[in-house]
């Protein structure tokens, strides 16, 4: 009896080990569900990539059809518009250049939450004023999803490597549920807070990332006026208390560093366009708290003239070329 008792709770074990075992494979199984994304841009297409990397079906689009080709040969779906991503996942992130490329894609003719689904997590990671967020999210709470903003940091490389840090603004309850994706294309998922947090943190890095620039080339060219070899500058400075992302990972004088833009005729990388962009959205926080920010309003004019003189379009640490034509008029 004892014998027979003994094999019934060993095949019991088994059975419940066997069910654990199931419902755990279910779980992961339903979390690689389809996920959307719109916006493949130069941080949107590798974003996307790692997650198909992951195991996850995308379904994509873009406002220009050119930047799908390659996630679809990587096997996602592309679709027309991004209500047809909503359409098709209850989780969609998005990355898009601007607030109102932001607000036509969410509250648009065409746009997610024409056909989004209740329950759905939206995720943004463009980088927008927070107010703009704001209203997304309440928005997506009138059709009963949830938003949540989570903008990046770290460039295209990082994007690319899955490195990037996600600053994550929204329901805490939900992080987790956010964290799940950001993990597939990010090494730091850091919570902020309510909807917007994670905005206010981007836009204040990215004013103390264009002002460190902009003293880092300052100073990189006057050492080189004052006979300085650039790479042996670069060095004390790296081991010096000068020492900061701009001179020792990013360094913007050509022949520096290999792998940044600088060394490319400042291609690729973080568009001077995009950075004046981020820093009007920190004046105009600035404005509205009433917080004094001279040396961002400062950084602003600069990368603004860039734009006017020709540099948009070249990564932000053209700020060095900017600064010795200067010199030259």
């Amino acid at each position: 009896m004892a014998a027979v008792l003994k094999g019934s709770f060993y095949l019991l074990g088994r059975y419940r080990k066997h069910v654990d075992l199931v419902h755990v494979s279910a779980r992961h199984m339903s979390s690689k569900t389809q996920v959307g994304f719109v916006g493949l841009g130069n941080m949107g297409n590798p974003m996307a990539k790692n997650l198909l990397k992951h195991g996850y079906p995308v379904v994509a689009t873009d406002v220009f059809p050119e930047f799908c080709k390659e996630v679809q040969e990587l096997g996602a779906q592309i679709v027309d518009n991004p209500a047809e991503v909503a359409d098709k996942a209850d989780r969609i992130i998005t990355m898009l250049p601007s607030s109102p490329n932001v607000i036509d894609v969410y509250t648009g003719p065409n746009g997610i939450l024409k056909k989004v689904k209740k329950g759905s997590l939206l995720i943004d990671s463009s980088t927008i004023d927070p107010a703009v967020s704001k209203e997304m999210a309440a928005a997506a709470e009138k059709q009963g999803a949830v938003f949540m903003d989570a903008p990046v940091s770290g460039g295209v490389g990082a994007a690319s490597s899955g490195n990037l840090t996600f600053m994550v603004g929204g329901a805490e309850e939900e992080f987790n549920a956010a964290k799940e994706l950001l993990t597939c294309m990010g090494a730091n998922i850091v919570y902020c807070g309510q909807v917007g947090t994670g905005q206010a943190a981007k836009i204040c890095n990215n004013m103390l990332l264009a002002i460190g620039m902009i003293g880092t080339s300052e100073t990189m060219n006057l050492g080189i006026r004052l006979g300085l070899d650039p790479k042996l500058l670069a060095k004390i400075l790296n081991m010096s208390s000068g020492r900061c992302w701009s001179s020792d990972t990013y360094n913007p004088v050509p022949g520096v560093m290999e792998g940044v833009p600088s060394g490319n005729n400042y291609q690729g990388g973080f568009g001077t366009q995009l950075m004046a962009k981020d820093l009007g959205l920190a004046q105009n926080t600035a404005t509205n708290t009433k917080t004094p920010v001279p040396l961002g309003s400062l950084a602003h004019q600069i990368y603004r003239m860039m734009c006017a003189r020709g540099y948009a379009n070249k990564d932000f640490s053209s700020v060095f070329q900017f600064l010795r034509e200067e010199e030259s008029q």
